[in-house]
């Protein structure tokens, strides 16, 4: 798949076959259930695969790390970060019920034993993980109000637990709350334009 195997050289077969599938599988869905926009179609591999799996650039998960995706839609971006990590436990997590039955099926298609698929909202759910992941979802300080209590306290990977964000654009008062976070620019990871004005934020917790 375009130049996935460059940036991932440890990929597998299955895994290669698996974000080809992806790809199939949301160009069927979003012609029937407007996951993506119609237009950013074209760019799904770049977009947002892509775009999902620049969190592996910062930081790889050991096996049985627990992960929420909140707010995943048509699955980023935990779908992809779960075919890179098939041994890490995913949660995709997501309040329109349109988007997860979707995002259900691509799992069982996928064969993703590592998924879970939710329809709910994020303050209902209340179980713990080790890190919650998103994209772009709300403003960091909200977003932490809202997650902080399913973040578990024991850290066992080499990193505190915390939240990892897909972010773009200025984001400096959006972080001047938070006393300890991590900005990384994803251009240094990836070549392709679109990642100019994209970051990756950690921030652990406690914060």
């Amino acid at each position: 798949m375009n130049d996935l195997d460059k940036y991932f050289s440890e990929l597998s077969i299955d895994q290669l076959k698996k974000f080809n599938s992806l790809i199939e599988l949301h160009r069927f869905w979003n012609s029937k259930v407007n996951l993506i926009s119609r237009k950013d179609i074209d760019n799904l591999y770049v977009n947002h695969i892509l775009h999902s799996l620049s969190i592996a650039k910062i930081h790889e998960f050991i096996d049985g790390t627990d992960i929420l995706d909140v707010g995943t839609g048509g699955g980023f971006p935990g779908i992809p970060l779960a075919i890179l990590f098939p041994k890490v436990n995913f949660t995709l997590l997501d309040s329109i019920s349109k988007k997860i039955k979707v995002v259900e099926d691509i799992r069982k298609k996928l064969n993703m034993s590592n998924v879970i698929t939710i329809n709910d909202r994020a303050e209902n759910h209340h179980l713990k993980y080790d890190f919650v992941i998103s994209r772009a979802v709300s403003k960091m300080d909200k977003f932490y109000s809202l997650v902080k209590n399913n973040i578990k306290s024991k850290s066992k990977n080499s990193i505190p637990n915390g939240i990892i964000s897909l972010k773009g654009g200025d984001l400096e008062s959006e972080l001047k709350h938070f006393n300890n976070f991590k900005v990384f620019e994803i251009s240094k990871f990836f070549s392709d334009h679109f990642f100019q004005t994209k970051k990756i934020v950690y921030i652990p917790f406690p914060n």
